[in-house]
């Protein structure tokens, strides 16, 4: 594993591989009350301009059950939000802290920083990826369905930075992925050449929800307006209507299909009521999970 997660593509499969295994044992562990410290005396920042509350507590909470201390930082009370160059920043936290999570709108931002920072710089979320997000659905994936190979993966609704992680995933584990999303709503195609040029990955896109989750073993859909597009959102309500994951959609998947959401879910809109309360629903188990991961990824980065 690379100095920083950034993007899924600084992984290899055999990276995912241990993440999954390591993130399994230590979620066995916390089931059984089982507590180890191998943290202890490690301090990570998180460096946030996005709200937050999954990405924000659970790797909180990762790094107190870990044995170590975390630290909230919001850009706007710091100095780079009076124009404090990053290079600058970068290099005092690398005094300051053992490793750093960012959250923010800009990619380049993030690696900006990983670039003068002496520290593993994590991506929590930028407007292009979300790789801790998919490592952990994918930690889900594997928890529910033992296994990622084999399975057909739909991807329902907007081509975001969350499906641009999930192509990254496809190309490097050789996932079959099919992303049905609206015309002029598919994923960067930057993105998705890189993934198909990697021509390992079965990925497809389409605008069509039916083909995407016909026979499908797990189902994923996020919010048809992310932070930063509230304006859009009438517009989107009604381009991204029928790509609503319901029951009558549900039927398209296999019977024993899992449906996935990263939330907060707005009910009735990307997913329904009854779907994400339903008995195919695995969010809960799929929010926990990204404590356990975020374990995995700490624990790697900083031992």
């Amino acid at each position: 594993m690379e100095k920083d997660l950034l993007a899924l593509w600084d992984l290899s499969k055999a990276d995912f591989d241990r993440l999954f295994e390591q993130s399994l044992e230590l979620k066995k562990r916390h089931q059984q009350g089982v507590r180890g410290f191998p943290l202890a005396g490690k301090s990570l920042g998180l460096l946030f301009e996005k709200a937050s509350t999954r990405t924000r507590v659970s790797f909180e909470a990762a790094m107190i059950q870990s044995g170590g201390n975390p630290t909230f930082i919001s850009i706007g009370d710091t100095q780079m939000g009076r124009d404090e160059p990053v290079s600058d920043t970068a290099r005092v936290l690398s005094r300051y802290l053992d490793a750093l999570v960012m959250r923010t709108y800009s990619q380049e931002l993030i690696e900006e920083m990983a670039k003068f920072a002496s520290i593993p710089v994590i991506n929590g979320l930028s407007d292009l990826y979300h790789p801790c997000q998919i490592l952990s659905d994918m930690l889900t994936v594997v928890e529910k369905k033992g296994k990622y190979e084999g399975l057909k993966i739909a991807w329902v609704g907007d081509g975001n930075n969350v499906a641009h992680s999930w192509i990254e995933a496809a190309a490097i584990l050789g996932l079959h992925l099919v992303l049905a999303c609206p015309k002029g709503y598919e994923p960067n195609a930057k993105v998705l050449d890189r993934a198909l040029k990697e021509g390992c990955g079965n990925i497809i896109l389409t605008t069509d929800p039916d083909e995407a989750v016909s026979d499908a073993d797990v189902i994923n859909t996020d919010v048809w307006a992310s932070m930063g597009q509230e304006d859009e959102a009438e517009q989107r309500l009604r381009l991204f209507e029928k790509y609503q994951v319901n029951s009558e959609l549900m039927r398209k998947a296999k019977t024993d299909a899992i449906v996935m959401h990263c939330l907060p879910a707005h009910r009735g809109e990307e997913i329904s009521e009854e779907v994400l309360e339903g008995p195919q629903s695995v969010v809960w188990d799929q929010a926990e999970n990204k404590m356990h991961m975020h374990k995995a990824i700490l624990e790697t980065l900083l031992r």
